[in-house]
């Protein structure tokens, strides 16, 4: 694949729509786009399909002819990336889930396709200058640290489960107000809309393809651009670009720095965030601890991995005091 200089098109999609048999379809779908040369994460579920995949760029008519044939996914919307500085993907992997979306939700009476209204571009500028509105981002804490919307509010949170029921609390005295909601790509506020609706909030918006839609409508239609920093992906890139300000800083020395990197030490593999001067002081790793593991021969560091202490610098992302 590192080999392979033909351009690529990365893309995402997702769609909630029931799948009766989700292993049958997973083997439909591998040997499809297999042909295809696809390569990217795909997860399918009896609630539907979550997909960010790349290609041959020859291929993507081909590949948009594919999912047409597909019923549940005929005229599908595919949000391209924003950049392509790098391969995304470099295999092909199709899993079978119980949801697309981890989302912690046991409530028999809650509705996923009872979502919120959504919001094009240009009408989402619009509502984010009511001073009335409430914006909140449905991503994680580290996503949001490096790029966010214009008076977000972002709930400090690890996973997407922990922040369904975290906002609910956060904006309980804020139910009569109007919610803008937004994520990535779409897929998470969308279910976050139908969550806060079903817990009693009135008027819910969130943005019609994430941030990626949202970016390349403003390239296409010369609107402003209202996001700052970098769009967190989950894919090699780990980030694309959309406005020239650094709002984050580096994890190690705190001068401006918004890209993040997993340690260089397989054994540890955290996310943090590294300035090109600490990348090359710390040789890419997190600590002083790391930076000696990738000097061990490979059977002391495999030795050093079985009794691995918790992180002493980074979790998730954070940073916190080592104890």
């Amino acid at each position: 694949m590192q080999a392979d200089k033909r351009p690529y098109t990365t893309i995402s999609f997702y769609r909630y729509s029931p799948i009766e048999i989700p292993a049958t379809f997973r083997d439909f779908l591998y040997q499809s786009l297999k042909e295809l040369e696809v390569v990217g994460r795909i997860y399918v579920a009896e609630e539907g399909i979550n997909a960010q995949i790349a290609l041959p760029s020859i291929h993507l008519i081909a590949c948009k002819e594919l999912l047409n044939q597909i019923d549940f996914l005929k005229d599908i919307r595919l949000n391209i990336a924003i950049e392509e500085s790098q391969l995304s993907f470099y295999k092909l992997d199709i899993k079978v889930r119980s949801k697309i979306v981890a989302d912690g939700i046991n409530d028999p009476t809650f509705n996923p396709s009872d979502t919120g209204y959504y919001l094009e571009a240009t009408a989402w500028n619009e509502m984010l200058t009511d001073p009335d509105t409430v914006v909140i981002d449905m991503r994680n804490h580290y996503e949001s640290e490096v790029g966010r919307f214009e008076n977000a509010r972002c709930p400090q949170s690890d996973t997407f489960r922990d922040e369904l029921q975290g906002v609910i609390d956060e904006f309980e005295q804020e139910k009569d107000k109007r919610i803008l909601m937004y994520c990535t790509g779409g897929i998470r506020c969308e279910k976050a809309s139908a969550w806060m609706k079903h817990n009693g909030f009135n008027e819910v918006y969130h943005l019609k393809g994430g941030i990626i839609h949202y970016v390349n409508q403003v390239k296409e239609t010369g609107i402003e651009n209202k996001f700052h920093g970098v769009n967190f992906v989950f894919d090699q890139r780990l980030h694309e670009r959309v406005s020239d300000e650094i709002i984050s800083c580096c994890h190690q020395c705190g001068k401006p720095a918004d890209v993040h990197t997993n340690c260089s030490n397989t054994g540890c593999h955290i996310l943090f965030i590294q300035c090109s001067d600490c990348a090359e002081k710390w040789e890419g790793c997190c600590s002083d601890i790391c930076c000696d593991v990738i000097k061990m021969p490979l059977p002391e560091q495999a030795a050093w991995r079985k009794n691995r202490p918790k992180p002493a610098v980074f979790s998730k992302g954070r940073f916190h005091t080592p104890q």
